[in-house]
């Protein structure tokens, strides 16, 4: 795996830019579907608009960056001098990529479930899971640059 460490700087360019589009997405979706189950109930004229605006953020925007996330995170990973498994700090941040992970998957199964006009979920209930990203990614930096253990 020589050859992937003069291309560190480049595959860890890729890997920030996409962890931006994808928490951007993970911080967005969870805000229209507030704005969804607050506003725009079942047969409502705005409802096919609030289905259109989280299919294509997830499909167009954050599957795609959670995709290259972890691809461009993999070749990182296999870089040699990158990461020393014996630490602990990689353990952590793979555990709340997890959690990241989690939460796109929740995501999606709630946007089929308001796409289907059967979802009971409130907007209290959005607002307070928009903060596990915001949770995740604060760990995450921590993590990957203070390197606490």
């Amino acid at each position: 795996m020589d050859f992937l460490v003069p291309l560190y700087p480049w595959t860890k360019s890729f890997h920030i830019v996409s962890v931006i589009a994808w928490m951007a997405g993970l911080f967005y979706l969870p805000r229209l579907f507030v704005y969804h189950a607050e506003t725009a109930p079942p047969g409502s004229e705005t409802s096919p608009i609030f289905k259109t605006m989280e299919r294509r953020l997830l499909r167009a925007i954050m599957n795609p960056a959670m995709i290259a996330t972890y691809v461009f995170g993999s070749l990182l990973l296999l870089t040699p001098g990158v990461v020393h498994w014996s630490d602990g700090w990689i353990w952590s941040k793979l555990a709340f990529v997890g959690l990241l992970t989690w939460f796109h998957h929740w995501c999606g199964w709630k946007r089929k479930a308001l796409e289907a006009d059967r979802d009971q979920t409130s907007g209290r209930t959005y607002r307070i899971m928009n903060e596990v990203p915001t949770v995740a990614v604060l760990a995450i930096v921590i993590f990957v640059v203070v390197k606490p253990f």
